[in-house]
Formats: structure tokens, sequence, C-alpha cells
């Protein structure tokens, strides 16, 4: 009988790099069968040509890859507390400007903050909003759940109408969440900040292309990418990026860029938006609403009019634009590299 192989410790893993085509992060992670932010991750932080130092809060990506005393990280990476991550990439870039000020150190460093949405939303809003009001030279990234997976799919802020959490039960007095989930993104464009993006991983070459964009400017940026989780929404692993995908069809999830706060440009617009039952239907978290002609409605509603406030800031960017003299559609191309 051959001898087994003893599997190999994730620190093993992340010293050859070459074994998997040099991903900055490593297979042998523990993230669920099927989880879409391993890709996520991977896709922007390839996106980037520069060192990269990451940031993350507690959570499904930090847990995962950082089980002490081994790590799936390919790039330098510190896990802090829930609320902090963007607070302390934002501590990091300090320190390297002063560094490099002093002449310490001379190579270009990028810095990348990544945080669910129970850490972005909500625990880690603060942290956020200040960091970026101090105008940190940062790219946040949340990777949205839209619940507290890790800790067993309690509700957030990014929970949808009506879906089941361990907090917003199903039963005769309530049916799962009832609160609209919270923008984020428009948020975030509110604070005027260079760069604000929101993607899904399916569409892998806008989500890059919005790294590489992001990182052209000075300043904080902020990209929301949608992260259907096989686990809590109670789909089959395969379906991910089925769920992302579907998203974006029904409208429940647009794909678009704003630079500057002030210039909105929606980058999928399906010609034919499918209803939002077969987005719902497709997530047994979710799917009981279907029941509830009323609950239905109220959500399609909220699709809708969000769909339609977006299209409105996109006409009014055009119009801005004409009217500042600045061509609209060379704002959002990507900048030329020097020779």
């Amino acid at each position: 009988m051959a001898k087994k192989r003893p599997i190999a410790l994730l620190a093993e893993l992340a010293s050859n790099k070459e074994d998997f085509g040099g991903m900055p992060l490593a297979p042998g992670h523990r993230m669920c069968i099927g989880c879409g932010i391993p890709p996520i991750v991977n896709e922007v932080i390839l996106a980037i040509d520069e060192p990269v130092v990451v940031s993350t809060a507690t959570g499904c990506l930090e847990v995962t890859t950082g089980v002490y005393p081994v790590t799936a990280w390919n790039v330098p990476w510190i896990h802090v507390n829930f609320q902090s991550a963007a607070a302390v990439i934002g501590g990091v870039e300090a320190a390297y400007k002063v560094l490099k000020k002093k002449g310490l150190y001379d190579k270009e460093v990028k810095f990348v903050a990544f945080g669910g949405d129970g850490g972005t939303y909500d625990i880690g809003f603060q942290s956020l909003s200040a960091t970026v009001e101090r105008g940190h030279d940062f790219l946040y990234v949340c990777y949205n759940n839209e619940g507290y997976q890790n800790t067993g799919y309690q509700k957030s802020s990014a929970t949808p109408i009506g879906a089941y959490t361990k907090t917003t039960p199903v039963g005769k007095e309530k049916i799962g969440k009832q609160e609209p989930r919270k923008d984020m993104t428009m948020i975030m464009a509110a604070h005027g900040i260079p760069y604000t993006a929101q993607a899904a991983p399916h569409i892998y070459r806008d989500l890059t292309k919005k790294v590489k964009k992001a990182m052209s400017f000075k300043g904080p940026k902020f990209i929301n990418v949608l992260q259907p989780c096989t686990l809590s929404w109670r789909f089959a692993p395969e379906d991910t990026m089925r769920l992302a995908k579907l998203a974006v069809e029904t409208r429940y999830w647009p794909v678009y860029e704003v630079i500057d706060g002030k210039y909105w440009k929606v980058n999928v617009k399906p010609k034919r938006p499918k209803p939002i039952e077969e987005y719902i239907a497709a997530q047994p978290r979710w799917k009981h609403v279907l029941k509830y002609p009323e609950i239905v409605e109220k959500i399609q509603k909220e699709v809708d009019e969000k769909w339609n406030h977006l299209l409105a800031l996109e006409e009014m960017s055009k119009k801005l634009a004409e009217k500042e003299g600045v061509d609209y559609e060379k704002l959002f191309e990507l900048p030329k590299e020097e020779n």
C-alpha cells in the first residue's frame, strides 16, 4: 500500500508561489467550497502592478487564511480587530510616507484593506469614514455577503428585506428582516473621494479594470463587491457565480463607478432585466418571501427605484461634464501606461 503523503502546511504552500502561479492568496485556506472571496481577493491584488500591503478585519477572510501559526497570504498581511482595518492600513500608509520622506525607503507600495459587510457597513464604518476623511492613499474593498456569516449568519445592515438570518427568523409575527439594506456604495460616493465603484466577481474584467482605475488616483478609494455566500444563502457551491450574475441581471446589484463623488457611470445595463423573483427563488435563505406578493413587490420597488436613481445620476453627470468642458467618456478610461 502506498505511503500517504502528509498534507502540506499553509506556510509551506505560501513559500512556494511558483507551484500555484504566484497567486496572492494561496490554496490551502479554509474557506468554504464555492466561496467567492478567494477569486475576489486574487482578482484585486493581481490587478495591482506594485507591491501590496493588506489589512483585513476579523471575518470570513481572516479566520480562514490566518489560523495561527500558518497563513495562506503571499503578500504582507495584517489582521486587526473588526472595526479597524481601514484605520490600521491608513496608519501603515502614513508610516510609509514618513520613511520615503526621510529617504529610508524608495520603492512604490500600494495599500489595500478588505472587510466583509459586517466590518464595513456596521462595526467598521466609523473607522472607514474617518480614514477616508483624512485622505489616506489606499483602496478599501468590501466583500459583501449580506450578513455576519463568520459567526453563523446574523443580519447586517446589508441584509435585504425579508431574508432569513439567525437574528431575523421567519415566523407568524415577522417574515425575515424588516428593514431595507443600507446603500454603502452611495454613502462612500457621498464622501467625495476620488473613486468609488460597485462590482461583481463573475465580471472579472470589470472588477480588475476598476482596481486599476482606482489605483490611478491618489487618495482613498472604495469598491463594493457582491459575494454570494454558499453556506448561509444555502445554494449549491457550484452556483456562486450564477448567483452573482443573476444579481446583476435583475438589477438587484447594479455595476457602476463614480469619480470624485459627482461623475457616475453605469457599466452594465441589462437589455431584458429579469424579475427579482428569479434571484430570490435561487436562495433558500430568501425564497419564502415568494409566498408573500406584497413583500416581493416591496423588494422589486426598491430595486427599480435605486436603478432609476442611478440612471438619473448618470445623465446628470454627462450634463455636468459637458458644462464643465470635461470629456465624460475619457474620465472613465484607464490611463495609458508610460513606456
